[in-house]
């Protein structure tokens, strides 16, 4: 089952990170960044691995030093996917990424010192073709802007990133990506909507620190919601504090509810009430856990009961109805089988296999 959105997005620059693409009319794209020491080349490459398989399109891992730095070309080696190496401060770190073979470097222009270091790293960049991302966070926009604005404020924030892409323009670099990040939604939301008046870079969202799964779910999924829905936004990342497959998985979800992505299984089902008859919930589970891996985008409906559960299945690729201790299993509209509920997971796997 496939809708288009009626998102109409806005037109930015199209800017290339490794093998992927970014602004204008191409996909938005999912990010992720590494939670292992970057010292640690096997565990990173593992991490990527597990990202890639769960749908991550761009990776980032933190360079701290330059030990960290040196070992970037390694992983890059042994990794598909695009990788971004996430810079503060030391401009020779920047320099070595850069000469490790990076897709794209994370570094604000304007804490990395004197205008021949930041000349140094554009020369470099521009040699090389690698992108940079200024990023702005709330909890660290500069001293002058926090003062004048009374705190940390939208306006602040897009003030910190104008002065960030200045100092890149006039070098004339242009191939930049902006991130406004804030732990509040309604900050991030209006300052990513006040600098796409602005430029036309592309923009990538994410809420920070949004917090562990269940409660980062939620704020990440209002603030990239709005923004998304208002044509905002070039790439997307989720921030939770747990497992980084998550954050992929979750972001996910945000593209495919707005009609933005299609990417693997979509499953709807009921939130069971006092009609249902079988046990709705456990076979979702069951139907969640077995479904996980498949990349095709299919749309499989659970239903408890014969009121709207019918409808539903009909309307998804396959999806069974439940009524009493059975299930009737429809695809692609038509019923198909009607099975003891016993039967109802071995048989409904078998029909999804065949699409």
């Amino acid at each position: 089952m496939t809708h288009l959105s009626q998102i109409k997005r806005r037109h930015t620059k199209v800017v290339k990170i490794g093998r992927v693409k970014i602004g204008g009319s191409n996909p938005i794209a999912i990010q992720s960044m590494c939670k292992t020491d970057t010292h640690d080349v096997d565990a990173t490459i593992n991490q990527i691995k597990n990202l890639e398989r769960a749908g991550c399109e761009i990776i980032r891992v933190a360079v701290l030093d330059m030990a960290a730095a040196r070992v970037l070309g390694r992983i890059k080696q042994a990794i598909s996917l695009p990788l971004v190496a996430d810079i503060h401060f030391d401009f020779r770190l920047a320099l070595e990424a850069i000469k490790q073979g990076v897709d794209k470097i994370r570094i604000n222009p304007g804490n990395i010192g004197a205008r021949d270091r930041v000349e140094a790293v554009v020369k470099a960049a521009r040699a090389k073709h690698v992108p940079i991302r200024i990023g702005v966070n709330s909890g660290s926009i500069p001293a002058d802007i926090l003062k004048k604005n009374n705190g940390p404020t939208p306006a602040g924030m897009v003030e910190a990133a104008l002065r960030e892409i200045k100092i890149l323009e006039e070098l004339d670099f242009h191939d930049i990506v902006i991130s406004l990040k804030a732990t509040d939604v309604l900050t991030m939301t209006q300052a990513h909507r006040l600098l796409s008046r602005k430029v036309d870079y592309p923009q990538h969202l994410g809420v920070t620190e949004a917090g562990l799964p269940w409660t980062g779910t939620i704020k990440s999924t209002a603030g990239l919601a709005i923004l998304l829905n208002e044509g905002i936004g070039d790439t997307i990342r989720v921030s939770l504090t747990g497992d980084p497959v998550e954050e992929v998985r979750v972001a996910w979800e945000i593209l495919k509810s707005l009609r933005l992505r299609e990417h693997g299984r979509t499953i709807i089902s009921c939130p069971t009430c006092g009609r249902t008859q079988i046990d709705l919930i456990g076979l979702a589970k069951k139907i969640d856990a077995a479904t996980a891996r498949i990349t095709k985008p299919i749309t499989i409906a659970v239903m408890g009961c014969p009121v709207n559960g019918p409808g539903e299945a009909r309307e998804a690729d396959i999806g069974v109805a439940g009524t009493i201790g059975q299930g009737i299993i429809f695809k692609k509209g038509k019923i198909i089988a009607t099975v003891p509920e016993a039967e109802i997971l071995p048989r409904l796997l078998k029909e999804i296999e065949t699409l």
